[in-house]
């Protein structure tokens, strides 16, 4: 339902006869995002995911300001424990995101028990975002569903329609059908560089949950004109992807702009469940390494209120046995209202 209505954030925020008042700083937005290990010259792995990703204007309340749907205001109110209601600035995110996971032989129809989970995950996250000065606090939860309910062959085998590639044989072998959770909290820092055309981003934080339960740490740097007033162009980190609340000093910005980045970050990685296997039942499952380091690189386009950003990802090996090290990307597709 709230992805529905999230569309009306566009709407919304330039309505002042639905009492919405039109507001500077953070726009409402909507996002596309594909992640595919084509784009790394890989079919293994984390093989595909897409994301809808619906973004608020920098609101008053999460519970009652006009400028978000009802629907959004009504599950806020399940959520008041978990949001930053102190921040100079705030903002709330929904994203609906599908990820799939396949190992490297996709010939073989039998159990690998050398390689990595068949699993297919569906999710919804709920964000809040909360900004003082440069100094930015994420909390999110993700609830979702893994196993054959997430329908991950069907997606694979119509995106290898397409791209012309053989389907995998093993998706009997998925793992099972349970809920899933998790919550995350992180907190980026940022510093603006010399000159307007460049700056630095630090974040830490972590998750706890049946998804995934970890510890992370990293950085990022940009360079370019036109640099966002926000925290990050690295759509993994939890407010990347320039979703986070701008300063109400800060607009759309016209014209063309652009900016490259690089980021590196490293995971304590306590539990993953497309590693680890069923949380509930009995699944395969691989020896889970502790620590996985990652390098994303890639550049971002603006023109008025389009955004299109191209992003690859270098990481290490996640498990022991796995054939190679990860390699994938992802594009973005945005708009501004």
């Amino acid at each position: 339902m709230l992805a529905c209505t999230a569309f009306a954030w566009g709407g919304r925020a330039a309505a002042s006869d639905d009492g919405c008042p039109v507001r500077e700083g953070q726009p409402p937005s909507v996002a596309v995002r594909v992640d595919n290990d084509l784009l790394g010259g890989q079919d293994e792995g984390y093989t595909n995911g897409i994301v809808f990703t619906f973004a608020s204007p920098n609101v008053t309340d999460y519970t009652e300001d006009p400028c978000l749907p009802s629907a959004a205001r009504w599950v806020n109110h399940a959520f008041t424990w978990l949001q930053p209601h102190h921040a100079e600035q705030r903002n709330m995110t929904f994203a609906f995101a599908q990820a799939i996971y396949t190992p490297t032989d996709g010939t073989r129809s039998d159990l690998i028990v050398d390689d990595r989970p068949y699993a297919a995950l569906l999710a919804g996250t709920f964000g809040y975002h909360g900004r003082t000065g440069n100094r930015l606090d994420s909390r999110l939860i993700r609830l979702g569903w893994v196993g054959p309910s997430a329908r991950g062959q069907e997606v694979q085998e119509a995106v290898h329609k397409v791209t012309g590639s053989t389907d995998f044989e093993g998706w009997s072998n998925q793992l099972h059908d349970e809920p899933v959770f998790q919550l995350q909290r992180e907190w980026t820092q940022r510093w603006d560089g010399p000159s307007p055309n460049m700056d630095a981003l630090v974040h830490w934080g972590g998750s706890l949950g049946t998804i995934t339960t970890n510890l992370v740490t990293g950085l990022q740097w940009r360079y370019g004109r036109g640099l966002p007033d926000d925290f990050g162009s690295l759509p993994l980190w939890a407010a990347g992807d320039n979703t986070a609340p701008r300063r109400p000093s800060f607009g759309h910005g016209r014209g063309w702009s652009g900016h490259v980045f690089v980021g590196a970050d490293v995971r304590w990685v306590l539990h993953s469940l497309v590693l680890d296997g069923n949380t509930f039942r009995d699944s395969h499952s691989v020896d889970r390494r502790a620590v996985v380091g990652e390098l994303s690189y890639g550049f971002q386009v603006r023109y008025d209120d389009w955004k299109f950003a191209l992003t690859r990802y270098h990481r290490s090996l996640e498990f022991d046995g796995q054939r190679r090290k990860p390699v994938f990307g992802s594009f973005t597709i945005a708009h501004e209202f």
